[in-house]
Parts: structure tokens; C-alpha cells; sequence
């Protein structure tokens, strides 16, 4: 029986088959990307790997610069200014993916902002701020992906969400609200959609390095050496690695998402926090 199956006969019988097959999972020409909050950090690490595999790439960010313009300029990416609280720049970014690149087949909906702050202490204002660029920013720019993925038959949506949409934390409620809050929307878009063969996922990064708002947070510090020591030594594996995740690794992930690879995934949040949501780690051996 096992002779006619057909996992023999792809890759028992066809030694080479594999490659190839991972080879095209890792393929992307001929499709077209929307990442927001591109200019740095996991946002601009993911523009460069999807270019790398072939995507057409569109940046959106509230601030561009100039280093990252520069890279991007030598894979063809195209930038946008775009504040995605704002639905009339969230439309100008996939109407100029539609426009230049002819449709949309993933959409990276990174953009956002922290905020440690305890409850009592936060400004409506700031709750807002918080709300609108973590969780109505994906909203906003879901609603006008959709359409266009429906046209083409299907898509791949990734929500930036964090271990703080897994657990909560105790510094920043506000963040582990918008982040939780955009976990529950990317399951419940996930469900809604997949009629229309649209699949949507998230990714729930850790202590990542060599980000626009972890770089932030450090240089608030009063001693940035040791904050950023106890960071590491909250995640398990960074703690034993004595480092960081870096954006690359966190875009890795995406590409995965993006790719044919993740065919039957949708509705998943993959954590690449080192094991910070697991609990408090073990002593060192």
C-alpha cells in the first residue's frame, strides 16, 4: 500500500522533489506586499527578505529615513508616507499597491507604538494613541486589503502582535490590551475570511533588538547596560543566548506566514519571544 501512496511516490521515488518543493515555498515572484511600518526595526527586516524572495514590496511608515530608503531603493521597494490611524492614508498605500504592482497578496500589518505607563497615569490621549496605531491601524488597513485579495483568489494577512497579547504584562497594560485585543482580530478575521481563501495569522515577538521602539525604551533608561540585561534574562532561550531576538528572525517568521509553506495555517499566533510567555525561567544550570 505504502508503494502507491502518494507521499512515496512525491518523495520516496522522486529524491529530488523536496528542494524543489521548498524551493517554491520560498518563492514569492509575482506578488505583492503591504508592509506598514517599514522604515525600521521588523518592518523594514521583513520588506527586505519578502524583495529578497521576489515579492514587490510596498513600505508604509509615518517617518521614513534615509538608511532605509537607501536599501530599498536597491531592491525596488516602493515607500509611502502613511499614519495608519488615518483611513485616507492606509487607502493611498494599497491603492499605490494596486496601481503600480497590479493587486495585493500579503499584507504585514506591523505598525506600532508602546506605551509603559500604569492605568492610572494614562491620558485618554494616550489610550488612543495606543489603540488607533496597534489595533485600528490593522483594521484599517485589513478593510481595504480584502477586497483586492478577494480579486485574486486569496491572500496572507500578518497582525504584529507580542507575548503581551499572550500574557499580560503588569508595566504596560494599555500595549497588553491593544496587543490582545489584535490577537482575538486576527482569529476572528481568520475565521470570516478563509471563504475567500484569505489566511490571517500573527506573530507574537519578544524582546526583540535594534527596534525604533525598543531602542526608545533603552535610551529612557537611567542605566541602559543593565535594563537591557534584564530584558534578556526575562526570556528563557535570549537569557542562554545572551542576546536579543533580532528583526530578522521575527521577519523569518513572516516569510513563512507569506509563503506556500503555511498553505493550511490561518487563525495561529506563533510566539518568538524565546519562551518569555511560558513563565518564569529556570535557574541557569
Amino acid at each position: 500500500m505504502l508503494a502507491d501512496s502518494w507521499f512515496n511516490r512525491t518523495f520516496l521515488n522522486s529524491p529530488q522533489q523536496p528542494e524543489s518543493v521548498m524551493h517554491q515555498q520560498a518563492t514569492l515572484n509575482g506578488r505583492v506586499a503591504i508592509i506598514t511600518g517599514g522604515a525600521t526595526g521588523i518592518g523594514q527586516a521583513t520588506a527586505l527578505l519578502l524583495a529578497e524572495h521576489g515579492a514587490q514590496v510596498f513600505v508604509g511608515d509615518y517617518d521614513p529615513i534615509e538608511r532605509s530608503s537607501q536599501e530599498f531603493s536597491r531592491l525596488g521597494i516602493t515607500e509611502v508616507k502613511c499614519d495608519v490611524r488615518i483611513e485616507s492614508d492606509v487607502k493611498q498605500l494599497v491603492d499605490r499597491a494596486i496601481s503600480v504592482g497590479g493587486g495585493l497578496d500579503m499584507l504585514i500589518n506591523n505598525a506600532g507604538i508602546g506605551m509603559v505607563k500604569q492605568i492610572t497615569d494614562v491620558t485618554e490621549a494616550e489610550w488612543d494613541a495606543c489603540l488607533d496605531t496597534n489595533l485600528k491601524g490593522a483594521f484599517l488597513a485589513t478593510k481595504h486589503a480584502i477586497p483586492h485579495m478577494r480579486a485574486r483568489g486569496g491572500g496572507s494577512i500578518v497582525n504584529m502582535a507580542s507575548n503581551a497579547g499572550i500574557l499580560p504584562r503588569a508595566h504596560d497594560p494599555v500595549y497588553s490590551t491593544s496587543k490582545g485585543a489584535l490577537v482575538a482580530f486576527t482569529k476572528s478575521i481568520a475565521l470570516c475570511h478563509s471563504v475567500d481563501r484569505i489566511r490571517v495569522n500573527a506573530v507574537c515577538p519578544g524582546p526583540v533588538g535594534d527596534t525604533r521602539m525598543m531602542n526608545a525604551d533603552l535610551d529612557k533608561a537611567a542605566d541602559r547596560v543593565a535594563t537591557e540585561n534584564q530584558i534578556i534574562a526575562a526570556s528563557p532561550i535570549a537569557r542562554v543566548s545572551q542576546r536579543m531576538i533580532s528583526p530578522r528572525e521575527v521577519a523569518e517568521a513572516i516569510l513563512y506566514l507569506v509563503s506556500d509553506a503555511s498553505a493550511m495555517v490561518t487563525g495561529t499566533c506563533i510566539a518568538i519571544d524565546g519562551g518569555k510567555s511560558l513563565g518564569v525561567p529556570p535557574a541557569l544550570k
